[in-house]
């Protein structure tokens, strides 16, 4: 009797459990791939949601739908408020807007720089069904203009864009990747900067959406912006390069050669940046350990231990002077993006205490000295000499 009765009073409480927590049915939802969000003439926010479109297997008749391939709609509402802009997405959709598998926010540059980027996305952070490993990214011009153009692979121009800044930090190091997450983080840290991927239709035709370049968001708001090369600077001193192309000048009687370039294939770089303190001076080391291969020769030759060694002190002084000019672009502007810091603040928080609010003449004063080292790992397939050599 025991066992029978264990096995019914385990099975009972099956019964209890319902199928579905609410009553909505799929055909009920619209899932949202993306957001845009655009400040109005009139100082309202104007809201593109960017909603999946499931498409049928044909038209009428068994023949092909006219709208076939188009797998994506945009919404647009204005309220004085988020949250009301997307309780009028039914207004004009018939469905309710779901963010479970919402890809990425885009911030209008103009917004941006204006208001706290944290502030406009606080329903994000706080709603249930937003993930915080969404993408965040701001965009020049219009944010709402990146949601129309046609993805050239991925259904929706959310899930392009998603692939874009998940590709493109790792790949090309010429923006970064930052999500939802990350960007509380950032903006809640000692030095209150954040890093966010740009977007820019530049000069493509027809129009596609390059993520390249660096956002930098100082207590909330945008103040400046990191060109794709200066990108990969900061890639390298947060020690967050994984791969990409460092090119180096020809030289020509005894000069750069910029109309001849040579590139060198990154494999790996591991950075370290250790504040040093005394008295009231701060001295920052910043050590990088690059490796790779060649990938394009025009004027150096590899095949003796003395050329390579020569090749490897070509990419060592660039990089030296990339990652020096960078710097001095961030300390003129008073922008710590490199999270010097926070460094200092977990280092010695009584000194940063006394710090903190003259924190921007700290930075700006520092005095950087860079230690950069570079190994060539191989000449790739072919000799270590120019191939039309």
């Amino acid at each position: 009797m025991r066992p029978s009765m264990a096995v019914i009073l385990s099975i009972f409480p099956v019964f209890l459990i319902t199928g579905c927590w609410n009553k909505f049915e799929l055909t009920q939802w619209g899932f949202v791939q993306a957001v845009a969000i655009d400040p109005t003439e009139e100082g309202k926010i104007e809201l593109t949601t960017h909603i999946y479109k499931p498409t049928g297997g044909g038209g009428e008749g068994g023949g092909p739908s006219p709208h076939e391939g188009i797998k994506f709609i945009n919404v647009k509402t204005e309220a004085e408020t988020i949250h009301d802009a997307i309780r009028d997405i039914p207004i004009q959709l018939g469905r309710k807007a779901k963010f479970d598998h919402m890809r990425v926010i885009i911030v209008g540059e103009e917004l941006a720089r204006k208001k706290n980027v944290a502030e406009i996305l606080d329903i994000f952070s706080r709603d249930h069904e937003p993930r915080a490993t969404v993408s965040i990214m701001i965009a020049k011009g219009k944010a709402s203009e990146y949601l129309d153009v046609k993805p050239l692979i991925e259904s929706t121009m959310g899930q392009q864009l998603r692939r874009i800044d998940e590709t493109a930090s790792r790949f090309s190091a010429k923006t970064i990747k930052t999500n939802l997450l990350d960007l509380a983080l950032q903006l809640k840290s000692a030095g209150k900067v954040a890093t966010v991927p740009y977007l820019d239709f530049g000069n493509t035709k027809p129009k596609t959406t390059p993520v390249a370049g660096i956002a930098l968001l100082k207590k909330g708001k945008m103040v400046d912006l990191l060109s794709p090369t200066d990108a990969e600077n900061l890639m390298i001193l947060v020690n967050q390069y994984k791969s990409g192309v460092i090119e180096i000048p020809c030289e020509k009687q005894g000069k750069e050669d910029k109309k001849s370039m040579e590139s060198f294939e990154v494999r790996s770089v591991q950075t370290k940046v250790t504040p040093r303190i005394k008295g009231n001076s701060l001295t920052v080391h910043v050590s990088a350990k690059i490796e790779g291969s060649t990938s394009e020769l025009r004027c150096s030759s590899l095949l003796t231990k003395e050329q390579a060694k020569a090749f490897e002190e070509k990419i060592k002084k660039r990089v030296e002077q990339n990652l020096r000019k960078t710097i001095e672009f961030l300390q003129k502007e008073k922008v710590d993006a490199i999270g010097l810091g926070n460094k200092i603040y977990i280092k010695d928080p009584a000194l940063w205490e006394s710090w903190k609010e003259k924190w921007d003449q700290h930075f700006a004063a520092s005095r950087f000295e860079i230690d950069v080292d570079v190994k060539v790992a191989n000449t790739g397939m072919n000799v270590g000499k120019p191939f039309g050599k």
